[in-house]
C-alpha cells in the first residue's frame, strides 16, 4: 500500500529539520546519545519538525527494546503534532506514532493518535490523498495482528475512502485510488467488504501504465477474490500482478512495495511458497534503496511478512 510518510526531501522543503550524527575529530561521525538527540529535537523551530524527530527517536528506542523510553518519546511527539497542522505532513506522522505505540503494546495511546489522524484527514480537500490516508487509517484500526482490532472503525474509514475513490477521484487516477482502498480492506481483515469495487478495479488495472499501481491493483483484486473463495480467479490476477511487480526497475522502493503487495495476496490465496520467493526478491531489492529512512521502512515491511511466513 502506498505510504504517505514524508521523505527527507519533503521535510526539508517544508522547513523541517533532519537530525544527523555529529562530527568528531578528523571528520569522523560521532553518534549522539538519546538524551542529546531529544534535547536537539526540542530546539527545532516548528512543532511538526519536533514531532517528526521525536517519532524517529521513539522508533529507534522501540527497535532497541527500550519500551519505556519509546513511550516517553512518543508522548513528546504526539504532544507536538498541531491539531491545525497540514494534513499531508501531520497525518503520516500520527500514523507513524500510532504504529510505534502498537509495537510497544500501548494501544490506548495509539487509538488517540489515530483518532486525531482521522479528524485531520477529514479536512483534506484533495480526494485521492484523502482516500489514501483514510485507507491507511482503516488498516491500523482493523488489523488484528498489527492494529487496533476495531472492525467497526476500520469499516467506517474504508467505506469513506471507497466512496471518494469511486465518486470523486478523477478517472485517470481512479484505478490507483481503488487499489489503495481495496488493499486497505484486505489488510484490515475486511476483504469481503471490497467486493462491490472489484469489477471496476480489475477493469481499470488493465489500463494502468505505471507498474507499481498496476501490480498493487491486481494484487488487491486477487486478495478480495481469494477471501471470497475464488481461487482460480485470484490466481489469474496474481499472475498479472507478479509480472508487473517484477518488471519494475525505476525505483527500488516501488519494486519492494509492489512485491510485498503481491506476496500478501499470494498468502491470502494459500500460496505461501510463492510468497516466500517474492519476499526474498523484496528483501534483496530493499537493500538497494538509497535513502536510509526509506530503506529502513522498506526492510521493516519485508521483515513483518517474513515473520508471518516463518521465512
Amino acid at each position: 500500500m502506498l505510504r504517505l510518510i514524508p521523505s527527507t526531501l519533503m521535510l526539508l522543503a517544508m522547513g523541517l529539520a533532519v537530525i544527523a550524527p555529529s562530527a568528531g575529530c578528523g571528520g569522523k561521525k560521532k553518534a549522539m546519545t538519546v538524551s542529546q538527540l531529544i534535547e536537539k529535537a526540542k530546539k527545532l523551530p516548528t512543532p511538526e519538525a519536533r514531532a517528526a524527530e521525536f517519532a524517529k527517536i521513539a522508533s529507534m528506542r522501540a527497535d532497541s527494546k527500550d519500551k519505556k523510553g519509546a513511550e516517553e518519546t512518543l508522548g513528546l511527539a504526539l504532544a507536538d503534532v498541531p491539531e491545525d497542522g497540514q494534513p499531508l505532513v501531520c497525518v503520516p506522522l500520527l500514523i507513524e506514532i500510532a504504529e510505534t505505540y502498537i509495537g510497544i503494546g500501548q494501544k490506548g495511546s495509539a487509538r488517540k493518535a489515530i483518532e486525531l489522524a482521522s479528524k485531520m484527514a477529514g479536512t483534506l480537500e484533495e480526494p485521492k490523498g484523502k482516500a489514501t490516508m483514510l485507507s491507511q487509517i482503516g488498516v491500523i484500526q482493523g488489523s488484528s495482528e498489527s492494529g487496533l482490532s476495531d472492525a467497526r472503525g476500520a469499516k467506517r474509514s474504508l467505506d469513506a475512502a471507497a466512496k471518494l475513490a469511486s465518486e470523486e477521484v478523477p478517472e485517470r487516477f481512479r484505478g490507483e485510488a481503488l487499489a489503495v482502498v481495496a488493499m486497505g480492506y484486505a489488510d484490515a481483515g475486511l476483504a469481503n467488504d471490497a467486493k462491490a469495487m472489484i469489477g471496476t478495479l480489475e477493469e481499470l488495472a488493465d489500463g494502468l501504465s505505471d507498474l507499481r499501481p498496476k501490480a498493487e491493483a491486481y494484487a488487491a483484486a486477487a486478495a478480495v477474490r481469494a477471501a471470497g473463495g475464488e481461487k482460480e480467479a485470484a490466481e489469474a490476477l496474481l499472475s498479472k500482478a507478479s509480472e508487473a511487480a517484477k518488471a519494475i526497475n525505476d525505483f527500488p522502493s516501488n519494486r519492494v512495495y509492489a512485491l510485498v503487495a503481491v506476496a500478501k495476496a499470494l498468502v491470502a490465496n494459500g500460496d505461501k511458497a510463492g510468497a516466500k520467493k517474492l519476499i526474498a526478491d523484496a528483501e534483496k531489492t530493499a537493500s538497494k534503496v538509497p535513502d536510509p529512512e526509506q530503506q529502513k521502512a522498506a526492510l521493516k515491511l519485508v521483515r513483518v511478512l517474513q515473520s508471518k511466513l516463518g521465512a
